[in-house]
């Protein structure tokens, strides 16, 4: 580019720089709904509270060694494994 020539492509990144700022600025806050007992506690996320630590315990005792002895050789060549 030559000395005096003006970039279009700076342009458009201000330009568009300058959109984002001002959407995020009139942005008003987004507002919760309100908490209500009565119908609060689904079953299956009570289930969930209860599984997820199974789960995490099962990961870590067994399948995370699993993989790490099928990633050593000779079970790596059996299982087809490449790195």
């Amino acid at each position: 580019m030559a000395i005096g020539e003006r970039s279009t492509r700076g342009g458009w990144r201000a330009a568009l720089l300058v959109l984002v700022l001002v959407a995020c600025g009139s942005a008003s806050p987004a507002s919760a709904e309100d908490y209500e007992p009565s119908q609060a506690g689904n079953p299956l996320r009570i289930v969930a509270y209860v599984i997820y630590p199974v789960g995490v315990v099962f990961d870590y005792l067994i399948l995370r060694p699993a993989y790490w002895v099928g990633s050593q050789e000779p079970f790596k060549t059996v299982f087809g494994r490449t790195d």
